[in-house]
């Protein structure tokens, strides 16, 4: 083995592991960078300031807890639903978010079927987002 392969082969060696580095680092910010869009559209934790209603459907299979949050100065109030599953083992859902409300009126037409400030849903599959309208 003569001095030239010996280069070529710890130049291989060189380029693999700074390849290795730039994925691992490549990842690791586009994770954070994910998690942070996550944060700042979605997070439902950050947007629950104040409980204002909360309501159980007839039969008592679902609990809708309304809040409304305060965004700041430059920012309307939103109100946010929450369905809480109460004879299921299962996380709480996102279920309404309205803009420019402060006010969250919950009417029960059945065990199934709801009313928020005049957006009728069918649970637990139906939502509402004013960004997106009913889904």
């Amino acid at each position: 083995m003569n001095f030239d392969d010996g280069y070529k082969v710890e130049k291989k060696k060189t380029y693999k592991k700074t390849l290795k580095v730039f994925l691992i680092l490549g990842l690791l910010f586009s994770g954070i960078i994910t998690y942070g869009v996550y944060w700042v559209f979605s997070d439902w934790s950050r947007f629950k300031d104040e409980l204002i209603n909360q309501s159980s459907s007839p039969n008592g299979t679902y609990t809708i807890n309304a809040y409304v949050s305060n965004g700041g100065a430059t920012v309307s109030y939103t109100v946010l639903g929450e369905l809480v599953f109460n004879k299921e083992r299962k996380r709480s859902k996102k279920i309404y978010w309205q803009y420019r409300e402060e006010n969250a009126k919950i009417e029960w037409i059945n065990d199934n079927t709801v009313i928020i400030n005049n957006v009728q849903l069918e649970l637990p599959n139906e939502t509402y987002d004013y960004r997106n309208g009913i889904k």
